[in-house]
C-alpha cells in the first residue's frame, strides 16, 4: 500500500467536515457580534441618559444665563378704525434670559428681548382702499414666574414691560405709496405699555426650546381714527436657546 502524503491527509480531513458546520459557525459568530453590539449600545444609552437626567435635575437649583433667538407673529386686538381689519405679522426675537431657581420647583426667570410686532392692515378712507403694514420695534422686558414640575419642563407666566423703540409704516391707497420710519415723540402713541406673558421651555441640556403668548393689557393710545387705529398688541413667540 503506497504511503499517503501530508497535503492528501489535509484533503481528506477536510472533506470530511461538513460544509454546513462551517456555515453555522459564522452564523452563531455573527449572532455573538450582534448581541454585543445591541448590549455595548444600551448601556452606553442608559449611562448618557442617566447623566442627562442628574445634570437636568441639578440645573432645577443653579443659576444660569442663556440666550435665545426665534420669531414672532404678531397681530393686534381690540382695535378701532375707520373699515380697519388687521392680519398677522411675523417678525425677528432675540435676547438673554437668566433663571433663578427658588426653591427646587419655583423660580424668577427676567428676560430682556429686541422684539418685533405689528400687523398688515386694509380699510377705506374716503372711498377709497388703502393697506397698511406697520412693524413695531420694541424692548421687552417679561418678569416671569417658573414652575418646575419636572427637570425637562418649565412653565412661565408673568407681566411684561414694553418699550416702543421704532415704528416703520408702508402706506399703499391707488394713488400713492408711502415707507415711514420714525422714533416716536407723539403723545397720542404710547411708548411703555403693560403687558402679560405666558408660555413654556422644554430644556434638553443646554439647549431650551420656548414658546410664548403675550398681549398688550394698554392699548396704544391711538384715537381710533384711519391713520392712527386704536389697538392693543398680541403675539406668539418660538424660540431655541442655549444655556451656559
Amino acid at each position: 500500500m503506497p504511503p499517503v502524503s501530508p497535503l492528501q491527509s489535509e484533503n481528506s480531513f477536510a472533506s470530511t467536515v461538513p460544509k454546513n458546520g462551517a456555515i453555522k459557525i459564522k452564523n452563531k459568530m455573527k449572532q455573538i457580534t450582534i448581541i454585543n453590539l445591541v448590549l455595548i449600545l444600551s448601556v452606553s444609552f442608559f449611562t448618557v441618559n442617566s447623566f442627562a437626567q442628574v445634570n437636568l435635575a441639578e440645573s432645577r437649583k443653579s443659576i444660569y444665563f442663556g440666550i435665545k433667538a426665534g420669531i414672532n407673529y404678531s397681530n393686534v386686538y381690540d382695535s378701532k378704525g375707520e373699515q380697519f381689519d388687521a392680519d398677522g405679522k411675523i417678525g425677528a426675537a432675540a435676547g438673554v434670559f437668566v433663571v433663578i431657581p427658588i426653591n427646587k420647583y419655583l423660580g424668577f426667570q427676567p428676560e430682556i428681548l429686541f422684539s418685533q410686532k405689528g400687523f398688515k392692515a386694509t380699510g377705506n378712507i374716503l372711498g377709497s382702499k388703502y393697506s397698511l403694514t406697520r412693524t413695531t420695534n420694541y424692548l421687552d422686558i417679561p418678569l416671569l414666574l417658573a414652575i418646575k414640575p419636572t427637570s425637562v419642563f418649565t412653565l412661565l407666566v408673568g407681566p411684561q414691560y414694553s418699550y416702543l423703540m421704532k415704528q416703520n409704516d408702508v402706506f399703499e391707497n391707488s394713488v400713492t405709496s408711502v415707507d415711514q420710519q420714525r422714533v416716536f415723540n407723539n403723545d397720542n402713541i404710547r411708548k411703555n405699555t403693560l403687558c402679560f406673558v405666558g408660555g413654556a421651555d422644554v430644556n434638553l441640556m443646554k439647549v431650551v426650546l420656548s414658546a410664548r403668548a403675550g398681549w398688550d393689557i394698554q392699548n396704544n393710545n391711538g384715537d381710533g381714527t384711519s391713520t392712527t387705529p386704536r389697538y392693543k398688541n398680541v403675539w406668539y413667540q418660538a424660540t431655541i436657546g442655549y444655556r451656559f
